[in-house]
């Protein structure tokens, strides 16, 4: 796995970013936020892509491309692939993304409207742009030739891209995938349009505590940035090369709301059909599960419907289970949360810990009291199975399920 995200940017600092409670929030530096509402975010820290790549190379790379590069050779290390032989024809590259390259977007039309109409575009303008090119970016490092595309579903885009991978390794298509996602909106568009619709905490003056998901105070999710990315792999392949697991992916459920262009369905219906469509597909009962990643963004209508859907589904299982939401500290990722709450998922698994949900001090009458929203502070925990969930704008949700690995 890999992982570059604003609480670190490697795997062994995001998850200890995770574990002590951490927020990556900070006032933003990408652009001037004079005349903007919102004026923080979760940005990524330390991170130069001329570390990785040589500057000519960085120029053809949207930033949401070169979070995506970067993580992605973090784990394609960690798998020790690159040690053995493998076929190249047998390795696939599926890359999730909500909105891609928008700062290249931004910056190519704001060029041309400062000029004489001349359409002087960059020729790298549009495979800067599209999602597409991360995962081309990647397979083309790596030589590998197997299934290759990208995924759009919002903020689902790829968690869809994990259940992609995991599918086309059962049917046989392939040996490994690597996948997850990428996304770098802490720009004005992204910035401008989101809180325009009223989506984005406007909380300026305590930006640090602002993403607090199910406190009631809460009043919209918090911009964050990067990615992360997993190898998915068919077991007998990665026995026979003696390769680490971490985990194994069993289950995996995508459905929609078919109700609101924006806002989930009030009774979380979309959300209980995927949860119980990823038991099923994993063969599991609600009892098996220990840990809930929750989409939880800190959105007023979104944490409430998510926990009614954790209810209908689990029912009196729901007051054993812990559940987190660990975008208090990273910020919303859009189309790179899911595969970054993957590997918060299956770290917890591995280690026995349950990240907290930070930022907690109003408890909303409208929420379960007796849910264990593992708040403020990390639990541990013997952690057999962690389901995580994301939905997206257009009423896209996605899960996944992963297991503690026995051999």
């Amino acid at each position: 796995m890999g992982a570059l995200t604003p609480i670190g940017i490697t795997l062994p600092e995001y998850w200890e970013g995770l574990k002590s409670g951490k927020s990556g929030a900070g006032l933003i530096t990408r652009f001037d936020t004079t005349h903007f509402k919102v004026k923080f975010a979760h940005e990524v820290k330390n991170f130069d892509i001329l570390n990785f790549v040589d500057r000519k190379e960085s120029r053809k790379m949207d930033p949401f491309t070169q979070f995506g590069v970067v993580c992605a050779d973090e784990a394609v290390i960690d798998s020790g692939l690159l040690e053995q032989s493998y076929d190249p024809d047998r390795i696939g590259v599926i890359w999730g993304a909500g909105i891609g390259g928008l700062t290249t977007f931004f910056n190519e039309v704001c060029d041309y409207a400062k000029g004489d109409g001349t359409p002087r575009f960059s020729p790298f303008f549009i495979p800067k742009m599209i999602i597409d090119i991360a995962p081309g970016f990647i397979s083309m490092k790596y030589g590998f030739r197997g299934p290759n595309f990208g995924t759009v579903s919002a903020c689902a885009s790829s968690t869809h891209a994990l259940i992609d991978a995991f599918n086309l390794i059962r049917l046989g298509k392939a040996d490994a995938i690597v996948a997850g996602g990428s996304e770098a909106c802490v720009n004005e568009p992204a910035m401008g349009g989101f809180s325009n619709m009223k989506a984005l905490s406007e909380r300026n003056d305590d930006y640090m505590t602002a993403s607090r998901p199910f406190d009631q105070t809460r009043d919209g999710f918090v911009m964050g940035e990067g990615g992360a990315c997993l190898i998915l792999e068919d077991y007998e392949h990665a026995k026979a090369r003696g390769a680490k697991i971490y985990a194994e992916m069993v289950g995996g459920g995508m459905t929609a709301d078919a109700y609101h262009l924006t806002a989930p369905h009030p009774e979380g219906l979309g959300a209980s059909n995927v949860m119980l469509q990823a038991l099923a597909d994993a063969g599991m009962q609600a009892s098996d599960i220990d840990y809930i990643n929750v989409h939880g963004t800190s959105t007023p209508l979104g944490d409430i419907a998510e926990t009614k859907a954790i209810l209908s589904v689990f029912g009196e299982e729901a007051y054993k289970l812990n559940i987190s939401s660990t975008k208090s500290m990273t910020g919303h990722l859009l189309g790179g949360a899911g595969a970054v709450e993957a590997v918060a998922c299956i770290m917890a698994v591995n280690d026995g810990i349950i990240p907290p949900t930070i930022n907690h001090t109003h408890v909303d009458p409208e929420l379960d009291s007796n849910l264990n929203l593992t708040l403020n502070q990390p639990q541990r925990r013997d952690i057999q199975a962690a389901l995580s969930n994301t939905f997206g704008f257009g009423g896209h949700n996605a899960s996944v399920i992963f297991k503690r690995f026995q051999d």
